[in-house]
C-alpha cells in the first residue's frame, strides 16, 4: 500500500527518507473519515507516529502550493513529555517539512530560554517543545496561541504521569476553541480520557495496538532467579544476547548507581540514566550510546521516557516493573519502527505469580526460560568469532608485512590462537548461576530469613487491615511498646483484624514484659493489646477461613460507605493523622 493522496512536498520528502508504505497509525490518520477531526490515537512508541501526526495537521497548515504561510504566531503546537522526545519530533518534523518552508522552533529544558523567545519572536509556523519550558513562554508573553490551528499531545500518559496535568491544562486554555486536538498515547487511563473529554470535539478514536497489547516486534522472555542471582543473571543476559545497544531498568536512582558500578567493574561499556544526573550528563550518556563508545545503559523508569535509540535491541526488566502500563513503556524502547527486539523479565523466585498476574492483564505472551548457562554463552561465543574473524577485510602494506614477520616467528596455528585469545579477552567472564530446580527455590525462601531470626516467637496486636493497620506506624509503636529497635523485630504479618510480628527467643521474654508495663502507662483509654501468640499467624488465618467472617457485630460495622471495619480499638493512629483507622490504607506486611 503506497501513501494516500497527500501534498506533493511531503510525499517528495517521504520518499527521500525511503518510505514507501505508510504505517497503520500513517495510513489509520490519513483515511478520510479522519480528515479535519480531533483524533485520539492508540498506538505503540516506536510505530512511526510522529510522521503519522505530522501528516494528519498537514491540511490544517498547508496552504497554495503545498506551502507553509508566513505566521507571525505558531500555527501548530506538538506537547512531548521529555527533552529527549521534544528534539526527535523537532528534527523529524524539520525534514517533514523543509520542502513546504517550515519554520520549526524547539522549546525544551536545558537549552537557552532567551534563543527560544528570539526563535518565536521571529515568526515560527510549527512550536516543539516540553510542557514546562511552553507554559514558562506562555507565562512571559513570548509564546502566542491566538493563532494556532492544531495541537498534538505526544505520549500523553506519561505526561500525565509525570505530574505535567496542570501544565497542559493551562496551555490548551490559553488556546483558541476552534482549534483541532489530537491526542497520541500508548494507553488510554482515565486521566487521559478526562483530559480529552474536556479539550476535544467529536474526537474519532484509533487504536492500532489490537488485541495483544504487547509489542508485535517484541519477544518476551521471563527467566526465574535466585533474588541473590539477579546481578549475575544481568551479566549473562548481556553476554548472551551482545546486543548493539541494551537497556536496563531499575526502580530507584540507587539501585541504577549501584548496577552501573558492577557492570563497569565486570569489564561492560555502560552509561546511567537516573534523576541524580544533570542534563549535561544525560546528553554525555546518550551520545555515548548513539556512537557506540557504551553499549548498554542502565535508567530509571522517568529518565529513560522519549529516549529513541535505533540500535536499541535488548531490555531487561531488572526489577519488576511495578504495573502493565510501565511493563510496556519500557519495552516499548526496543522494537521500534518494524526492528525487533527483545525483552526480558527478571523475575526472583517468589515473585513469579506477581508477574503471571501482570503478563495475563498486560495481554503479553511471556516465553519462561532458564537464565543462559556460561556454556550455553561460550558457544555463542565461538558462533560469534567466526563470523567476525571471517568477515572479508581490507590490508594495507603495513599489515601484509607485519603478517609476514609474524608468520616467520610463530606457526599459523599459534597466530589464530592468539587472534582468538585476544578477541575473547576482551569479553566479560560469564557468572555461573544457582540452578533452576524446586530444591533451589526452596533454599532461595530459607536464605530470606535474616541472620539471628532461625528461632522466633510470635507475637500478636488487636489491630489489622480493617483498622488501616500500616508497617509505617506499626513499627515505630512495636519499638516503643516493646522497647525494641526496628533491627530486633523480624517479619510482619497483617490480616484482616489482628498483626502479628516476630520477634528472636532471647528477648521475647523481655519484650513480653515490656508491652506489658507500657500498657499501662499509655495515655488512651484503650490502648492497643499486645501479647504472645501461640500460633504463627499462617495457621490463625486458616482457621478464621474455616470458621468464616465474625458474626457477633464488633469487628464491623455498616455505614454510608458500606461494611467495615470499626474505627476501634486504636483511637490516635500515628501521629499525623495519615494512618488513622478511616485514613487512606498503605502498603501490605509483605510489601513492607
Amino acid at each position: 500500500m503506497s501513501f494516500p493522496l497527500i501534498p506533493s512536498l511531503l510525499g517528495d520528502a517521504l520518499a527521500e527518507r525511503g518510505y514507501a508504505a505508510p504505517t497503520p497509525v500513517q495510513a489509520a490518520v490519513l483515511e478520510a473519515e479522519a480528515a479535519g477531526r480531533d483524533l485520539i490515537v492508540s498506538a505503540q512508541t516506536g510505530s512511526g507516529k510522529t510522521v503519522a501526526f505530522g501528516l494528519a495537521m498537514a491540511s490544517d497548515l498547508l496552504r497554495d502550493e503545498g506551502r507553509l504561510p508566513y505566521a507571525a504566531a505558531p500555527l501548530a503546537l506538538v506537547i512531548a513529555p521529555t527533552r529527549e522526545l521534544a528534539l526527535q519530533v523537532s528534527r523529524e518534523l524539520t525534514w517533514l517539512y523543509a520542502k513546504a518552508g517550515a519554520r520549526i522552533a524547539t522549546c525544551v529544558g536545558g537549552m537557552d530560554p532567551s534563543k527560544e523567545r528570539r526563535a518565536l519572536n521571529h515568526g515560527a509556523t510549527i512550536v516543539v517543545g516540553t510542557p514546562g519550558r511552553l507554559r514558562d513562554h506562555l507565562e512571559r508573553g513570548a509564546l502566542d496561541l491566538s493563532a494556532l490551528a492544531v495541537a498534538v499531545l505526544d505520549e500523553a500518559d506519561e505526561m500525565l504521569d509525570m505530574g505535567f496535568r496542570e501544565d497542559l491544562e493551562e496551555i490548551l486554555d490559553a488556546a483558541p476553541a476552534e482549534r483541532r486536538t489530537l491526542l497520541f498515547s500508548a494507553t488510554m487511563p482515565r486521566p487521559i480520557e478526562a483530559l480529552a473529554r474536556r479539550y476535544q470535539r467529536d474526537a474519532l478514536r484509533i487504536s492500532t495496538i489490537g488485541e495483544e497489547r504487547g509489542h508485535g516486534d517484541i519477544a518476551y522472555q521471563a527467566i526465574t532467579v535466585s533474588p541473590s542471582d539477579i546481578e549475575n543473571a544481568v551479566v549473562n543476559l548481556l553476554r548472551y544476547h551482545e546486543a548493539e545497544t541494551a537497556m536496563l531498568f531499575c526502580a530507584t536512582r540507587d539501585n541504577v548507581r549501584h548496577l552501573h558500578a558492577t557492570l563497569q567493574e565486570r569489564g561492560f561499556s555502560v552509561v546511567a540514566l537516573s534523576g541524580e544526573h544533570s542534563q549535561s550528563e544525560r546528553n554525555h550518556a546518550l551520545q555515548a550510546l548513539r556512537d557506540r563508545r557504551a553499549r548498554v545503559c542502565v535508567a530509571t523508569d522517568v529518565a529513560a521516557r522519549g529516549i529513541d535509540l535505533p540500535t536499541l535491541s535488548l531490555v531487561i526488566h531488572v526489577e519488576i516493573p511495578r504495573d502493565a502500563e510501565t511493563l510496556q513503556h519500557r519495552s516499548g524502547r526496543t522494537g521500534r519502527a518494524g526492528k525487533k527486539g527483545t525483552a526480558v523479565l527478571i523475575v526472583p523466585y517468589p515473585r513469579r505469580r506477581r508477574v503471571e498476574s501482570m503478563l495475563r492483564h498486560a495481554r503479553v505472551a511471556a516465553e519462561w526460560v532458564n537464565a543462559p548457562t556460561p556454556e550455553e554463552i561460550r558457544t555463542q561465543d565461538r558462533e560469534r568469532l567466526m563470523q567476525v574473524l571471517l568477515q572479508p577485510v581490507e590490508f594495507d602494506e603495513e599489515d601484509h608485512d607485519l603478517a609476514q614477520r609474524l608468520m616467520g616467528e610463530r606457526s599459523p596455528e599459534a597466530i589464530a590462537m592468539a587472534l582468538v585469545h585476544a578477541h575473547r579477552s576482551a569479553l566479560p567472564q560469564p557468572e555461573e548461576l544457582i540452578e533452576n530446580t524446586p530444591e533451589a527455590r526452596d533454599a532461595s525462601k530459607k536464605d530470606r530469613h535474616r541472620a539471628g531470626f532461625e528461632d522466633t516467637v510470635w507475637f500478636r496486636m488487636n489491630v489489622g487491615r480493617q483498622h488501616n493497620a500500616e508497617p509505617r506506624w506499626i513499627l515505630p509503636l512495636i519499638c516503643r511498646r516493646g522497647h525494641i529497635t526496628r533491627n530486633e523485630i523480624g517479619a510482619i504479618r497483617i490480616t484482616g483484624n489482628e498483626t502479628y510480628f516476630q520477634v528472636p527467643r532471647p528477648i521475647a521474654s523481655k519484650v513480653a514484659a515490656a508491652v506489658r508495663r507500657t500498657a499501662k502507662e499509655e495515655r488512651d483509654e484503650d490502648p492497643i493489646l499486645i501479647e504472645e501468640s501461640a500460633e504463627a499467624p499462617r495457621e490463625v488465618a486458616r482457621e478464621n477461613r474455616r470458621k468464616g467472617p465474625p458474626r457477633d457485630g464488633k469487628q464491623f460495622v455498616r455505614d454510608e460507605r458500606g461494611l467495615r471495619g470499626p474505627r476501634g480499638p486504636y483511637k490516635g493512629g500515628p501521629k499525623g493523622g495519615k494512618g488513622k483507622p478511616g485514613g487512606r490504607k498503605g502498603p501490605r506486611a509483605d510489601q513492607y
